[in-house]
């Protein structure tokens, strides 16, 4: 009992220091170091930049740093205040990604899909938009959360006979995996749809090609996709609907925006 009680105290109290609001008013808790967070996100880039092939081809690297160039000019310094680091993978992989201190990647094989300059930019917009937005910390804070909460409820069973422990445990297992932690990348995917699509249209990227760059993502899927229920992911038909009702957010913004990018693909689709 003891030790529930000092666990339960241990949640409460973690809860408590790391509530904060995100920027589209959804609640949320992230109570990792921002500095730590920066350095494991730059190990975890150097460990990558090691174990994968970096293309060289200029062209290639030109077109994605150009986009790059557009979109972080307009990540808040909160984010992110510096130089970001961008590397091309030569590899026909469709992903991207962006992690804290300043780090995005992007495949070689999610340019096939992402046709254009604007379609990129809806990438890259969407995974700088998960650093903005610390999702990162949120992850991490919601596992150790879930973490401490399996412990304290094991310590609470401890009495039960072995075989109904046992199916208690494994219960637990899977509503911590599906019940609690993959409800939040469902949100952090939602909301990083919004929040990129916005990003992007402030860089005087056409937002309605987010929509367009989903429709592919569809095709390219081949229907392979994983129920949404049991995905971090929204189904990209829940995505596509999302995205046409913040163009009313996101278009005034592109119409205000003074950039005009010139960001060619080398590589047709």
């Amino acid at each position: 009992m003891k030790r529930t009680l000092i666990t339960s105290a241990l949640l409460l109290a973690l809860t408590a220091a790391g509530c904060s609001t995100s920027s589209t008013g959804r609640n949320k808790i992230a109570f990792m170091d921002q500095n730590q967070l920066n350095a494991m996100g730059a190990e975890s880039f150097e460990e990558m930049k090691k174990k994968q092939k970096v293309s060289t081809d200029k062209k290639t690297n030109d077109y994605v740093q150009c986009v790059a160039d557009f979109i972080t000019v307009h990540v808040p310094k909160s984010a992110h205040d510096g130089e970001w680091e961008v590397v091309v993978f030569d590899s026909d992989q469709i992903n991207a990604f962006a992690l804290p201190g300043g780090k995005i990647g992007v495949y070689k094989g999610i340019l096939k899909v992402a046709e254009d300059q604007h379609q990129l930019a809806a990438i890259m917009g969407h995974e700088v938009a998960h650093v903005i937005e610390e999702h990162a910390n949120e992850r991490i804070s919601a596992e150790q959360l879930a973490g401490l909460g399996l412990i304290a409820t094991g310590v609470a069973i401890g009495d039960m006979n072995v075989e109904h422990k046992a199916l208690t445990i494994a219960a637990l297992g899977i509503f911590a995996e599906y019940g609690v932690l993959m409800p939040y990348g469902r949100s952090h995917e939602t909301e990083a749809d919004i929040v990129g699509q916005d990003l992007m249209a402030k860089a005087g990227f056409n937002p309605e090609a987010s929509i367009k760059l989903w429709q592919n993502m569809a095709k390219a899927s081949g229907g392979n996709q994983p129920p949404e229920f049991l995905s971090t992911h929204p189904s990209n038909q829940s995505r596509i609907k999302e995205l046409r009702g913040n163009l009313s957010n996101s278009s005034p913004l592109y119409k205000k925006a003074t950039a005009k990018p010139n960001c060619v693909n080398p590589i047709k689709a």
